[in-house]
């Protein structure tokens, strides 16, 4: 009798800009799966924030992330987020 075991590979944890870029396209597949699915971008955008915010309150706390909160406006005036996505 065999017994199966799990193959963990240990890796050197992941630079931030890889985990950004990694979890850019986990997220990019799973709005373009939604999409397919006929969910709504504005609905995908608004449930994205929310839950954003949600992680950012519960890891630094309502004020702190209140204050990150604070400049998203200039950001966005300064054209931060406006870049092309990929859609599928």
């Amino acid at each position: 009798m065999r017994i199966a075991t799990q193959n963990h590979v240990l890796r050197e944890p992941l630079a931030e800009h890889e985990q950004k870029q990694l979890a850019l396209g986990y997220l990019q597949d799973a709005w373009t799966e939604a999409s397919h699915d006929g969910v709504d971008g504005d609905c995908l955008a608004q449930t994205a924030l929310f839950l954003a915010l949600a992680e950012l309150i519960s890891t630094y706390g309502e004020e702190a992330a209140a204050r990150y909160t604070d400049n998203l406006s200039a950001r966005i005036r300064n054209g931060e987020f406006s870049v092309e996505l990929s859609r599928q």
